[in-house]
């Protein structure tokens, strides 16, 4: 656990992403990254987004039919992210100045997975206590992993069920 102030001493950090606010998570990996130390994150689908659960996903969706318009029918506009480790990733990037070659490199350093990495699982994961959620009654907030299952069902139904193999030890029960 990273106290204010305190960084890491060895050159990996990993940092378990779960119920933790999305930009505040990401001012903290940009920093370190620039200082030269390289960022694991895990569990990126349970980030959070604070506010409107309905106003959030509208807004996700919002940006990604905008693009298609009379003027770009082929949609070969801006490419948006919509699973939760690249939505993470992209937050990060905003953080940085990766035109630059010194924010190239720091993006470089950083790793997003969903889930634990088999190699990540005897590892210590930190906790940004200034960038966990504050539950209390009333609050508002939807995780990276509800946005992109509203966003691409089918594509999150896949993962899910490739989960659920993976947890039972790789073996398919279907036969």
């Amino acid at each position: 656990m990273l106290n204010k102030g305190e960084l890491p001493r060895e050159n990996e950090v990993v940092i378990d992403a779960s119920n933790h606010v999305a930009g505040r998570l990401a001012t903290v990996v940009a920093k370190l990254a620039l200082q030269g130390k390289k960022v694991v994150i895990i569990n990126a689908e349970k980030a959070v987004i604070t506010g409107d659960r309905n106003m959030i996903i509208d807004w996700f969706k919002r940006r990604m039919s905008e693009i298609r318009t009379h003027y770009n029918p082929e949609k070969v506009g801006p490419k948006w992210p919509r699973r939760p480790d690249r939505i993470l990733r992209r937050i990060i990037r905003g953080m940085l100045p990766y035109k630059r070659s010194r924010g190239k490199l720091a993006l470089k350093r950083i790793r997003i997975f969903m889930g634990v990495p088999s190699e990540y699982s005897g590892k210590g994961a930190y906790v940004i206590p200034g960038s966990m959620l504050r539950l209390r009654p009333g609050l508002k907030y939807v995780t990276l992993e509800e946005i992109w299952a509203s966003i691409e069902p089918s594509e999150y139904e896949a993962w899910r069920e490739s989960q659920k193999i993976s947890a039972k030890g790789g073996k398919n029960t279907k036969q």
